[in-house]
């Protein structure tokens, strides 16, 4: 007997509370590219790139990190959009991810995305904690490990709070802390180039070239520790395709965005590596009382003083519009699959007023919080640890979505050239390339040499919160299947033919006279 094939099915979005058309396309490139936090993950991610890559002597070469990890992001965000266009679902990766592959692989994607967002919140809210301290002065408080734990709560209150009042409010916060955040990397970036070429260019800096950008000059070994700093970096920008169901055209806009976003980080991370590698060297950036916070190092350099408030300022905005831009994508992934009987159906509850999840949100603030309070204490690094760390759920939703594209859409791949490039190869190199990285990282922080904190029970601390995380989801869903049982029991489907084709918009409706 032959095996009987998945059905075929199209779908429509189906309506889980969430308030429709809520915000616009140039909302979702906005969530997408502040829930990377640029300014943030290039203060306290780059040093670590520069250093790693500095140690075996080619730190000058951090532009080609940022180009090449751009490449499976790029790619990944191709899977986004054609799934996106297909199934238009809040839950992302999770949803699609229950189609192609089944309940427990999907389970696993929703617990990935939980897990990176539940272990990146320590860092945001620690960052945010420092440089609120750093901003009005309060220099020992900022050295002050409870002053710190205090403030990073306080950060995820506010910003759970905001995000409990409804879409539009935190798309137009977003927007605001956007603008400030890019305006003022750009200043940094033109004014550090400009005094690198000077009559008196600044100790240490060197002329920018080309050549940073080949990743052959490389070593191998180094090259993926690198590349797994550099996917946190670009991680995030998923988060505009999150918002789908509240956003105009829901089918096109997100999608469209998540490719958008990535473009503007490359665009945006690359001019501002060149001009802080530039300006002192690789030797500075890479030194361990600047790598944790490369931005504020170059400051007073760069613009002197009192204009380096300026990136305090800046990485403070980041780190806090990337706080509620974290919240946002779990909460509606929380919301999914609870809609989808996953999870606990009290995930799935509705503000009646705002539209916005109420269990899910306010949830994942609180457990934000008890997990940050903890790291903050036991973690000697909470930046190096929390960033190693999410890299692994990262890559295992990120890798799992491009090979997903690729099977879930098997029919259409042979249909053209197109359909087999950008749902087929495209998306499954970017996500082979995403997994081959994260078991190379397993094996590189897996000696304990290469990490900040001290092994617990000899195993560091980034295996622990990024593998033992994964592990621990696992076990969690391994429990939870006799009381999810209708979720469980869902088959693999296959796509039907013209569900990637765009989604024509309704034409204006004539003026009379």
């Amino acid at each position: 007997m032959s095996e009987q094939q998945p059905p075929t099915v199209a779908y429509e979005t189906i309506d889980k509370g969430l308030k429709p058309n809520a915000i616009g396309y140039m909302s979702n490139v906005v969530i997408g590219v502040a829930s990377t936090a640029p300014a943030y993950s290039m203060a306290t991610t780059l040093g670590f790139v520069v250093a790693v890559l500095y140690a075996a002597g080619v730190g000058v070469h951090a532009p080609a990190i940022i180009l090449v990890a751009f490449i499976p992001m790029l790619f990944v965000a191709s899977a986004y959009k054609f799934f996106n266009r297909a199934d238009p679902d809040a839950g992302t990766t999770f949803a699609w991810v229950t189609r192609a592959f089944g309940p427990m692989t999907g389970w696993m994607n929703g617990w990935a995305i939980f897990l990176a967002d539940v272990l990146v919140m320590a860092s945001l809210s620690d960052i945010a904690a420092i440089y609120t301290f750093k901003l009005f002065g309060f220099s020992e408080l900022s050295e002050s490990k409870w002053a710190i734990i205090v403030a990073a709560v306080l950060w995820i209150v506010l910003m759970t709070w905001i995000c409990y009042r409804g879409i539009e409010l935190s798309a137009r916060i977003q927007a605001a802390l956007l603008t400030t955040e890019v305006v003022i990397l750009g200043v940094f970036a033109v004014v550090a180039l400009v005094k690198v070429y000077g009559s008196h260019p600044p100790s240490g800096s060197v002329h920018p070239s080309l050549s940073w950008l080949n990743p052959f000059d490389i070593p191998f070994s180094t090259f993926t520790a690198a590349i797994l700093l550099a996917f946190f970096i670009y991680w995030g920008w998923d988060s505009g395709v999150a918002v789908n169901e509240e956003s105009e055209n829901p089918a096109e806009g997100p999608g469209k965005a998540a490719v958008v976003s990535t473009l503007l980080l490359l665009l945006i991370y690359l001019v501002v590596t060149y001009a802080a590698v530039a300006f002192h060297g690789p030797g500075f950036v890479s030194s361990p009382e600047n790598a944790a916070d490369v931005l504020n190092a170059l400051g007073k350099g760069v613009l002197g003083e009192p204009l380096n408030k300026l990136l305090i300022i800046t990485v403070l905005t980041s780190a806090s519009a990337s706080t509620q831009t974290t919240i946002l994508p779990t909460a509606r992934t929380t919301l999914s699959m609870a809609h989808w009987k996953a999870v606990s159906a009290a995930l799935q509850r509705i503000h009646k007023k705002y539209l916005t999840p109420t269990v899910s949100t306010i949830g994942f603030g609180v457990l934000s919080i008890a997990v940050t309070v903890p790291l903050l204490l036991v973690s000697e690094s909470v930046l190096e640890d929390s960033i190693s760390a999410t890299g692994f759920p990262i890559v295992f939703y990120y890798g799992f979505t491009g090979i997903a594209c690729a099977w879930f859409f098997r029919r259409e791949l042979k249909t053209s050239f197109r359909h087999f490039m950008l749902l087929g190869l495209v998306p499954v190199v970017g996500g082979l390339s995403m997994w081959a990285v994260g078991v190379k990282a397993a094996i590189y922080y897996g000696h304990s040499a290469n990490t900040s904190s001290k092994p617990i029970l000899g195993i560091t601390l980034p295996l622990w919160g990024g593998i033992g995380g994964m592990i621990l989801g696992f076990i969690i869903m391994m429990i939870s299947r006799p009381y999810f049982k209708e979720y469980f029991s869902r088959k693999q489907e296959i796509g039907t033919a013209g569900m990637i084709e765009p989604v024509p918009t309704a034409a204006p409706a004539p003026i009379d006279g």
